[in-house]
């Protein structure tokens, strides 16, 4: 050791110091596209900002256009390229010149905790951490701006300057859907994916500052920063090691790696992870999966050695007994404040159109769907989906429970399975409430699984003309009965046989009244209200006074939407409805003539929409209503527009800007029309039209 000294003395002390000023302040910008004698010191800077968060810096600097390097054509043609012929004050080159180039930044590393600037000061060394290391590179946007120029250029080129009675572009239908609810999974992958960090970074806003070149005097003020402005004081320790501690930091102990598990589709269970788990989340993840799962088999995928007790403890949190069969909770896989992913329809009333269902199964071994959808008044997507989770189709039979009765698991858990009877009773009881129904409706169907009868085609046709006859009979005594009632002479008697005569008249094809089998019970012939349909709860006729409830809803929607079709507000209608309870009746009958009352007593108009000829609207979407008055001042924009839509069906920007200039004066600016497009139009091949005019 002593002979290793000498071999190698110390030549030089140097203290060390830690400056602290410019520690979140301090990047380290490099050119990896630039060779080093070619700095960009002495190039004009004529801007830059960041996004300290991200640690994105954008910068502009001149481009030398008089050097002898610099292609003059090249440089106009990729001006006109991106700016093209107009001069705007948003225009990227307002010299009709590529005079200027864009800096990007990325990062080169993460993890800039091992890097420091240091300056070396009359034999001492100041350090300051880096806050990030960039790359400046050049960045290629404007041709970005290009390729959209071109675009739009060739968008308003096939849509043409035809007049506004030429035809339209053929409307497509579009379906939509609602996502489903994100797992755990799912959601850790969109937020690691390239998608969600582009969107993160471009919500972070710019900060934008000032360039000051190398021998600026600001840039000298800022460099004095570099140097340790406490190194008399005490608080500058963090240099100041043991030799022990020093050595831990040059050589950490070894810390155990964490071993990354690859994340799996959020539909692929792991065993191995699952068995990690509690027991109640194991029960819980096991019955959210299969849904339906006799006693046997859970306790089949769980590990060996569990008590089967407190496996039956578990599963009555998460899974209710069906057929001595397990079926998980409604509310295990529709959570609050979730929805369908098919029609957007609430959790709750999910929830009781499942436990319905599952009601039904404790009854009977089949169900039919229309049944089901009759009495639950569910949209027939979510309808069949809950058919399909515990019960499979079959032919001529409805739909049957997915598993035979496991007459074992009640046979030794009698206490289980009576408890379970005791719950499906209060469960009972809430579901006649809600739907308004008695167990008596429900006639309990034979077993499914009896062996089928094998019929030969002579017993049948037997079998047909019997009940053929036996019909013919009955009908033959009803006939005859009601020509004695019309042979007897007028009398006190004959004054109630008229009162309830009604004449029925065949209904044409072209004649369709409104549906009514869903939840928009309006009773209304084509539209128009009834006098003779009654009301099926009160035994009266109903009013056509709209209530303040549809005023309510009428008014909100359009504070919401500003213009919506006659059609469109009665599917909002009908949603509205379905997520409301059963026998929630505060709207009463709503016809379309009633609706539409609605809407003019709420501040909204008709606009009387020129649809071309060859439109295939229904009527209902050609009755455009939009929000005339709701009591602030840009109500007056939406009315110079609704005026420009009742006499063309379609316009372009340029005409709607200078028509609210015209009657507003020039304090409309281009914020109020953006928003005013946004609020009450859709734009489609260069042209703007209300909203609903295009939509089937």
């Amino acid at each position: 050791m002593a002979s290793g000294d000498d071999d190698d003395p110390i030549i030089q002390e140097i203290d060390v110091y830690l400056a602290k000023s410019l520690v979140e302040k301090l990047y380290l910008f490099q050119y990896p596209v630039r060779p080093g004698s070619m700095s960009y010191d002495n190039a004009a800077h004529l801007s830059a900002r960041i996004k300290p968060k991200h640690q994105k810096v954008e910068l502009e600097v001149a481009m030398d256009t008089m050097s002898p390097n610099y292609c003059r054509s090249k440089g106009e043609q990729i001006a006109l390229n991106v700016d093209g012929t107009s001069s705007e004050d948003s225009n990227t080159y307002s010299s009709k010149l590529m005079d200027k180039q864009a800096f990007s930044s990325i990062q080169a590393t993460t993890n800039t905790s091992r890097y420091a600037a240091a300056v070396f000061r009359k034999g001492e060394l100041h350090l300051t951490p880096l806050q990030g290391i960039l790359q400046m590179r050049p960045s290629f946007t404007y041709l970005d701006k290009a390729d959209t120029k071109h675009r739009e250029r060739e968008a308003a080129i096939e849509a043409g300057d035809s007049s506004q009675d030429e035809a339209e572009d053929d409307v497509k239908q579009i379906t939509v859907r609602f996502s489903r609810p994100e797992s755990e999974q799912a959601r850790q992958r969109r937020i690691q994916s390239y998608e969600f960090l582009q969107k993160k970074q471009a919500e972070e806003p710019w900060i934008h500052l000032q360039y000051h070149g190398v021998k600026d005097g600001r840039s000298e003020h800022e460099r004095q920063y570099l140097y340790c402005q406490a190194m008399d004081t005490t608080e500058n320790t963090e240099l100041v090691k043991t030799p022990s501690e020093y050595l831990s930091m040059l050589m950490p102990p070894l810390a155990e790696e964490k071993v990354v598990k690859p994340m799996g589709p959020s539909n692929v269970l792991s065993m191995a992870q699952l068995r990690t788990l509690p027991l109640g989340d194991q029960v819980k993840t096991l019955m959210k999966n299969v849904k339906v799962m006799p006693f046997a088999n859970l306790m089949g995928l769980l590990a060996s050695g569990i008590d089967s007790t407190s496996v039956l403890r578990c599963i009555q949190q998460v899974a209710l007994l069906i057929q001595g069969n397990w079926v998980v909770k409604s509310d295990v896989l529709y959570p609050k404040n979730t929805c369908s992913s098919h029609s957007g329809v609430p959790a709750e009333v999910l929830c009781r159109g499942r436990d319905f269902v599952m009601w039904r199964f404790t009854q009977e071994r089949t169900l039919m769907r229309k049944e089901v959808a009759a009495t639950i008044k569910l949209p027939p997507e979510d309808v069949k989906d809950f058919l399909e989770q515990m019960s499979v189709p079959r032919l001529n039979r409805g739909w049957e429970f997915l598993l035979p009765t496991d007459h074992d698991f009640v046979k030794n858990h009698p206490d289980v399975a009576q408890r379970q009877h005791m719950l499906w009773l209060g469960i009972q009881s809430k579901l006649e409430k809600v739907f308004n129904f008695s167990k008596d409706d429900f006639v309990p169907k034979k077993d499914a699984h009896m062996e089928p009868v094998h019929v030969s085609g002579d017993q049948r046709l037997k079998t047909a003309k019997d009940s053929a006859q036996e019909k013919h009979t009955i009908l033959q005594r009803e006939l005859d009965a009601r020509r004695l009632k019309t042979s007897r002479p007028p009398g006190g008697s004959g004054e109630a046989n008229d009162s309830v005569r009604v004449k029925q008249e065949p209904m044409s094809d072209s004649e369709e009244p409104m549906d009514t089998s869903g939840s928009l019970s309006n009773g209304t012939v084509n539209g128009y209200p009834d006098s003779q349909i009654t009301d099926p709860h009160n035994g009266h006729g109903g009013s056509n006074a709209p209530t303040p409830e549809l005023q309510h809803f009428v008014r909100n929607i359009f504070l919401k939407h500003f213009v919506l079709s006659l059609s469109e507000l009665k599917r909002l209608f009908n949603l509205h409805l379905a997520s409301l309870p059963t026998g929630h009746a505060v709207y009463g009958h709503v016809t379309d003539r009633m609706l539409q009352d609605t809407i003019l007593l709420s501040h909204c108009k008709q606009i009387l929409v020129p649809f071309p000829p060859q439109s295939n609207a229904p009527a209902d979407e050609q009755k455009v209503f939009g929000l005339w008055e709701s009591g602030e001042t840009f109500d007056k924009h939406r009315q110079v527009l609704f005026e420009i839509f009742m006499k063309n069906y379609r316009v372009r920007r340029n005409v709607i800007q200078s028509r609210l200039t015209q009657e507003l004066g020039d304090a409309v600016t281009k914020t109020d029309v953006d928003r005013l497009l946004k609020e009450c139009c859709i734009s489609l091949g260069g042209m703007w039209y209300l909203k609903g005019t295009v939509h089937s």
